[in-house]
């Protein structure tokens, strides 16, 4: 009820701004192809040819929003999810969108487990030093 005792024509706190839910953003969809790669370190790259989003209509704000963030430098997704304040799933969803679009990339950084040792380099090192 509005202060002079009509019915309010909307529900949400002023302040608040309009309220759009998650699943709005994203159709309905709650995974993507493309999810299994992109977990929260990996690291999300604009392509060179993606020079101006928002010029293709097909392109959610949200999806405009990453390509910016990610043409100025590199964004893992946590920090886009962060940066944008939307919850992980959604962003996941948005990002294998772009990837589908070819309007970015997703590159992991390598596992611990596959980085080569240093003692192991040290090794060769000294090894080729004795011949």
């Amino acid at each position: 009820m509005s202060g002079d005792g009509q019915p309010s024509s909307h529900w949400f706190d002023d302040e608040a701004g309009p309220v759009v839910r998650p699943y709005a953003m994203t159709r309905g969809r709650t995974s993507h192809s493309a999810q299994h790669r992109l977990d929260l370190i990996a690291v999300v790259v604009t392509e060179a040819h993606a020079d101006d989003p928002e010029a293709d209509h097909t392109l959610s704000p949200e999806h405009v929003d990453i390509v910016e963030l990610c043409r100025d430098a590199p964004q893992s997704v946590a920090e886009l999810a962060a940066e944008l304040n939307l919850p992980i799933g959604v962003v996941r969803v948005l990002i294998g969108d772009l990837v589908d679009e070819e309007m970015v990339h997703v590159t992991r950084p390598v596992p611990p487990a596959q980085l080569v040792d240093e003692n192991i380099l040290r090794d060769v090192i000294d090894g080729l030093r004795a011949l």
